[in-house]
C-alpha cells in the first residue's frame, strides 16, 4: 500500500506536534487508526503472496512418489 501525499503531511504534522507537546488525543487516535489500516492492508498482501508462491512451489507428493 502507498501512502498518498495527504497521509505524508498529515504524519508529518503529527509527528511534529508529538515532538511539541501539543498531540491532542483524538489526534494520536487518527494517526494510530491510519497506521494501523496500512499495516493490516500491507499483511494481507504479503499473505495473499505468500500463499501463491507456497502453491507453486510445492510439487504434488505423487509427482515425488513417482520419480522414486
Amino acid at each position: 500500500m502507498t501512502l498518498g501525499l495527504d497521509t505524508h503531511l498529515k504524519l508529518a504534522e503529527w509527528r511534529r506536534k508529538s515532538a511539541e507537546g501539543t498531540l491532542t488525543l483524538e489526534e494520536m487516535k487518527e494517526a494510530v487508526a491510519l497506521v494501523r489500516a496500512g499495516r493490516m492492508a500491507a499483511a494481507a498482501q504479503s499473505s495473499a503472496a505468500k500463499r501463491k508462491v507456497a502453491r507453486v512451489a510445492i510439487p504434488s507428493a505423487d509427482d515425488l512418489l513417482d520419480e522414486i
